[in-house]
């Protein structure tokens, strides 16, 4: 595979974390499945991809990593470097994307999916289009469902086909910076609905609802408010979409993972 770097966003959220706070920890991040810490899967099966360079962690105190010795030794050994977050998840990683910079292209993905395999990885950053600035990964209901029927996932509708994002998204050109700026513009309208509306534009959302847009008009629609080429990948693995969002999905993704690793 081509060269790139990682970026695992780690941040908590102000609010508290229903899955932090049945762990008995500070951050969702370091919640332990099956024993072993969210963060230190997600290392783990980055530094074991081909082509990795350098993984990156946003996480607000570096010192929460000496509560996991393996993430310690990385952090002292600069194997894992932390980027300080912001005051929201798009101004998060737009800081992250300034000091990292995109000389060589980033993945990033969440602490909260310790289902990410290398397979999926390897899918993303060979699938993701030479000329896309950011590529998006996504995963169709139907190969989530066929696998997991009872799994809580959030699925969009286009043009009679629904789909879930994975928690990974793969940035190859300085354009990609221009879509966490819109990102950030829209964080500032969340409690506006009308203004998030007339920012995405009345008649886009209207075909979507009506079930007339379709995943390639929508990415090709968002592309052109934010300046950037943003294309879809779309991920064959039932477990891509799959995060521990809330207790729930913490039980589902303990019991895959028991499976997987043969502690079932």
């Amino acid at each position: 595979m081509m060269p790139f770097n990682a970026l695992i966003l780690a941040g908590n959220r102000r609010e508290g974390d229903s899955v932090a706070k049945m762990a008995g920890v500070s951050h969702k991040a370091l919640a332990p499945i099956n024993g072993v810490p969210m963060l230190l899967r997600r290392y783990r099966t980055l530094r074991n991809c081909p082509g990795i360079g350098e993984i990156h962690v946003c996480i607000d105190d570096p010192s929460l990593l000496d509560a996991v010795p393996d993430l310690a030794a990385a952090r002292d050994a600069g194997h894992l470097r932390i980027v300080p977050p912001a005051a929201s998840p798009a101004a998060s990683l737009g800081l992250a994307l300034g000091i990292i910079g995109l000389q060589v292209p980033l993945l990033t993905t969440t602490a909260d999916h310790p289902l990410l395999s290398e397979a999926m990885v390897a899918h993303m950053v060979e699938q993701a289009p030479a000329d896309a600035d950011l590529s998006v990964g996504l995963a169709e209901a139907q190969t989530v469902i066929a696998t997991y029927p009872d799994a809580i996932r959030t699925f969009y509708r286009f043009k009679g086909r629904r789909f879930s994002g994975c928690n990974l998204f793969f940035a190859r050109g300085e354009n990609a910076k221009k879509v966490t700026a819109y990102w950030q513009q829209m964080e500032k309208h969340r409690k506006k609905p009308w203004r998030l509306v007339w920012q995405i534009g009345p008649l886009a959302l209207l075909r979507m609802l009506l079930g007339q847009l379709s995943l390639d008009d929508a990415f090709a629609h968002v592309s052109r408010l934010t300046g950037a080429r943003i294309c879809p990948v779309l991920l064959p693995f039932a477990e891509a979409p799959i995060d521990v969002d809330k207790p729930a999905d913490y039980e589902l993704v303990s019991a895959i993972l028991r499976k997987r690793e043969g502690n079932a």
